[in-house]
């Protein structure tokens, strides 16, 4: 069975590499090579992993920033493909170190005059 793989997207990284700290420093030099996008669109596309990247973009990305796709991108094994740690149901076997942190009970008893 094929490895699934995954990616890890470095703009921000490298932006900040370049002297560039602001999303919104990327807008003119996008505009400049015919591409209009939003601060909001150029905010997404630097905080947040891309699923899809139009190829003109991303080539504009690499010659502002003058790096190569294997600065930009960097691929990796997918998170899923390790066993994930089983956690214990309620009243478990942890249920015991809870229990004994928890405190007990006030009893309210009338007090005769």
């Amino acid at each position: 069975m094929a490895a699934k793989l995954d990616y890890r997207w470095h703009l921000r990284r490298i932006m900040a590499d370049r002297g560039m700290f602001s999303t919104t420093d990327l807008l003119k030099p996008l505009a400049e090579r015919d591409i209009q996008l939003s601060s909001s669109q150029v905010y997404r596309l630097v905080v947040d992993r891309p699923e899809r990247l139009s190829l003109k973009i991303l080539m504009a990305l690499l010659d502002i920033l003058d790096c190569t796709m294997d600065d930009l991108i960097e691929p990796v094994s997918a998170a899923g493909t390790g066993a994930k740690p089983r956690k214990a149901a309620a009243g478990g076997a942890g249920a015991e170190s809870i229990g004994s942190l928890r405190p007990k009970r006030a009893r309210i008893t009338a007090v005769d005059q």
